[in-house]
């Protein structure tokens, strides 16, 4: 029997990454290098958040820059990978009856682009997007994640791509090593401990637990992503954290992958 793909969840951070060699960049390098490469790629971003579920169907999708003040130079990396029609169709079709749109217009966002451009530095496996559907609960974006699980073992990686603990108010902008606030790190050792036993309703339900929660997911767009990955746990999967730590004192960047 072949072995299914691995899916996993990535804290992305920072779209500076994207230009940086840093130890979290090291290591979705050291990830790509280490597991087979996919046929193509499915990821939902916490940057596609609308009021739709929509897959993206473009031949060749543009690499967007979703974001302001920063250099010239980021403005300028390009992500060149190509879509997958066929595939979007084929996510279409395993979402039914969820009603999901074809869409030729959004691209690459920079939640995909600044990760793959380290996992996959040729832009050479096809990449679609999922879009976050901001008008239905977790339990939802959960319960859809199963339905993509098939894929895995066609040889496509289910990623997700958000942050964890993402909490930019609390955020220390400009300052330099900036030690975690102790409500980021208690609710990401909760999430932990959460994710190495399989209980996963907690994890749904993050709204019942408590205060850290809040002040970790003040909004629910980086912390979905995360639910579409776990959810395709099976039975005597592994759970491992290839990258960890965190940015600016308020933003996880752990990575969580299943199998």
């Amino acid at each position: 029997m072949t072995t299914p793909m691995p899916a996993i969840f990535f804290g992305h951070g920072n779209p500076m990454n994207a230009l940086q060699s840093n130890a979290w960049t090291n290591a979705w390098s050291a990830i790509g290098n280490g597991i087979t490469k996919p046929k193509a790629i499915v990821c939902v971003s916490a940057h596609w958040y609308l009021p739709a579920t929509l897959v993206s169907a473009q031949e060749r999708p543009r690499t967007i820059h979703d974001f302001g003040g920063f250099p010239r130079e980021l403005f300028e990396v390009k992500y060149p990978a190509p879509g997958d029609p066929e595939l979007a169709n084929h996510v279409r079709d395993l979402l039914a009856p969820v009603s999901v749109g074809l869409d030729t217009r959004w691209g690459l966002d920079h939640g995909t682009w600044s990760v793959l451009c380290h996992v996959f530095p040729e832009a050479d496996v096809p990449v679609i997007q999922l879009s976050i559907d901001d008008t239905q609960p977790a339990e939802f974006h959960y319960e859809i994640a199963k339905r993509l699980s098939s894929l895995r073992d066609e040889g496509v990686l289910i990623m997700g791509s958000g942050n964890l603990v993402h909490n930019l108010h609390a955020y220390a902008w400009g300052r330099q090593q900036v030690e975690p606030l102790d409500w980021a790190v208690r609710f990401e050792e909760r999430a932990r401990e959460l994710l190495l036993s399989g209980a996963h309703d907690p994890l749904i339900a993050y709204e019942t637990l408590g205060r850290d929660a809040t002040l970790s997911i003040p909004t629910p767009d980086h912390y979905l992503p995360l639910l579409y990955v776990i959810a395709q746990k099976r039975e005597g999967e592994p759970v491992s954290f290839p990258v960890e730590g965190f940015d600016g004192g308020s933003v996880s960047m752990l990575s969580v992958q299943i199998g």
